[in-house]
């Protein structure tokens, strides 16, 4: 049986850094190359527990998308609705917030893209390919489906946990929300970077 074994099974529940069983490897903590005999005998770190459904507490948020930035707006949204803010944040679990947008008909694209950016559909006949650019998709009947899209594209694909997320958005071209009853926090998006914004 090879020390290294040894050490194992003597020490178990304790990590034994195996550079220190090399003795050509140099040390870290010294400039001597290590010996078998000089082991350095490292505790396990301990793995915090997962976060449960039934711990999660929720926020309502409140962003005003006037003027902001599709991407970046879109992108901070995702994060939120995640839950990629939190400290205890856990993949498997709905930890994120309920996310209101207001003013979302008013969001800004950058360079050429209200001119360029092309949304594509398909009916489901042959030759049924449809076109439609943000500018025309932003002065039609359903503008907040820029911003819609934009963050179901930042989610997970084909994931149910991320259809559930995306039900906590709730997107409004107006100015007035009917989520007052839940006390949200206004999140001042403009403020938080000087690029989130763009005047024209």
């Amino acid at each position: 049986m090879s020390l290294e074994a040894v050490f194992y099974k003597a020490f178990r529940g304790i990590r034994v850094d195996k550079a220190a069983f090399d003795p050509y490897m140099p040390r870290l903590t010294s400039p001597a190359p290590c010996r078998r005999r000089n082991l350095r005998i490292v505790p396990m770190m301990k793995t915090t527990a997962s976060l449960k459904p039934a711990e999660v507490e929720k926020k309502w948020i409140v962003i005003d998308a006037e003027n902001a930035v599709v991407g970046r707006l879109a992108s901070f949204i995702a994060m939120r609705l995640r839950g990629k803010h939190r400290p205890d944040y856990t993949p498997h679990v709905d930890c994120g917030d309920f996310v209101v947008v207001v003013n979302a008909d008013k969001v800004k694209f950058t360079g050429k893209k209200l001119t360029d950016k092309v949304y594509y559909w398909h009916t489901g006949h042959p030759g049924g390919i449809k076109e439609r650019t943000a500018e025309k998709i932003l002065g039609g009947k359903f503008p907040e489906r820029i911003l819609e899209k934009a963050v179901e594209r930042m989610l997970p694909k084909e994931s149910p946990l991320a259809r559930k997320q995306m039900t906590h958005l709730r997107i409004y071209t107006s100015a007035e929300h009917p989520h007052a009853a839940q006390n949200p926090e206004t999140i001042a998006f403009a403020e938080m970077n000087a690029k989130n914004v763009r005047s024209a």
